[in-house]
């Protein structure tokens, strides 16, 4: 039972650094949006610190995953298409999260120049579908 634990401990401490990683964010910045103390945020990512659950649901919204996303499944179905289509909207809503957390820092004029590109990508894509 003690090794289920800490293979489970493991798994979270993996994919919430995983997690935090894949947004660029420093472990300063999380402690600073969750009220985490950094040490402590560290220790939680290599296992050697467990998770409060309150904790774990601030790390979940800044990072924007839900909370089954840090846990180990209980059930080894295949996916559904149902599934598969939460997989793929929750995909997209990451790039969402990290173009959000890759442009806090930009300047006014950046982040406008980043927002005529989409605009430019959106008016070509619809350009193209109405070929």
């Amino acid at each position: 039972m003690a090794e289920k634990l800490d293979e489970e401990r493991e798994l979270l401490a993996r994919r919430l650094r995983e997690a935090r990683d894949y947004l660029g964010l420093s472990q300063e910045y999380v402690s600073q949006e969750t009220a985490i103390p950094r040490p402590a945020i560290s220790e939680i990512e290599a296992g050697r610190r467990k998770v409060e659950s309150v904790e774990l649901r601030r790390l979940a919204m800044l990072y924007g995953r839900p909370l089954a996303y840090f846990l180990p499944e209980r059930n080894t179905k295949k996916n559904t298409g149902a599934e598969a289509g939460a997989k793929q909207s929750y995909k997209e809503d990451q790039v969402e999260i990290k173009l959000r957390n890759m442009t806090r820092k930009l300047t006014p004029e950046d982040r406008e120049e980043i927002l005529r590109f989409a605009e430019y990508l959106r008016h070509k894509k619809s350009a193209t579908e109405r070929e």
